[in-house]
């Protein structure tokens, strides 16, 4: 009985990573050589995106002992531990699941050391800190990006966003304004303030918004849905019998 129990507890994902290592060492020894950095990055991808995260996991170290300290790495390994964490937090597992995201914070703030403009492992550390419920440093890392990565449009709308799930709309406002000033040719920076603007029912001041995105872009399926359905003209006001003084 007490094997059977403890065969309850097996670690699948530890099978499944020796699995790979033995995979792995054959496919070395068949070739002649061992796999390359490319090679095992691209499978670790594969098998993150197949949701087999611990062979994703091993593969993508062994990436980045090959090519040490890459910021694509380091990012897909930020992401493989949020994905575990978001999976022991379903299992009802905290503890394991908060490990993991110290790992994902590890991962992205090893990556942004790297190369501080990587906007893919700026988002993924704002997830890893709201998942840990570090709200205020997650606010905190978008304003960090906002000050110091830059002066970009998308960094201005990721500080808006954070702003904006917190409820400070008008913070959220004036940096969607701010990241418009910025680039006014740019198309996502308009739909951006649009989005908002129509989230808290100012459908007239997104109107402008909609109409610049689409001389920038128009080929944008979605601004042109919005456009057709905010200019469709509206029906005319019922008409109502007047009594006048010869009615009567």
């Amino acid at each position: 009985m007490a094997h059977a129990k403890d065969s309850q507890w097996i670690d699948w994902s530890g099978v499944f990573l020796i699995a790979v290592a033995i995979f792995c060492i054959v496919a070395a020894f068949i070739g002649g050589c061992s796999p390359n950095y490319v090679q095992l990055r691209n499978e670790g991808q594969v098998a993150m995106l197949n949701g087999e995260y611990g062979p994703a996991r091993y593969l993508l170290l062994n990436a980045e002992d090959k090519a040490h300290r890459r910021v694509e790495t380091l990012h897909d390994l930020g992401v493989c531990s949020v994905m575990v964490a978001k999976q022991k937090f379903e299992e009802r597992n905290h503890a394991a699941a908060f490990r993991e995201l110290d790992n994902a914070v590890a991962y992205y703030q090893r990556a942004i050391d790297e190369y501080p403009g990587h906007q893919a492992s700026l988002e993924g550390l704002n997830i890893a800190q709201e998942l840990k419920g570090q709200f205020e440093e997650a606010l905190k890392t978008a304003q960090w990006a906002a000050d110091f990565v830059g002066p970009s449009a998308k960094q201005q709308i990721f500080l808006a966003e954070e702003y904006e799930q917190r409820g400070d709309l008008d913070a959220a406002l004036l940096r969607y304004r701010q990241g418009v000033t910025m680039e006014p040719e740019n198309a996502k920076a308009h739909i951006a303030i649009a989005q908002f603007l129509m989230r808290h029912d100012n459908d007239k001041a997104a109107f402008h918004h909609l109409v610049e995105a689409n001389r920038i872009d128009p080929k944008n399926a979605w601004v042109n849905e919005q456009l057709a359905a905010h200019s469709s003209p509206s029906p005319p006001p019922a008409r109502v019998a007047v009594k006048t003084d010869r009615g009567r």
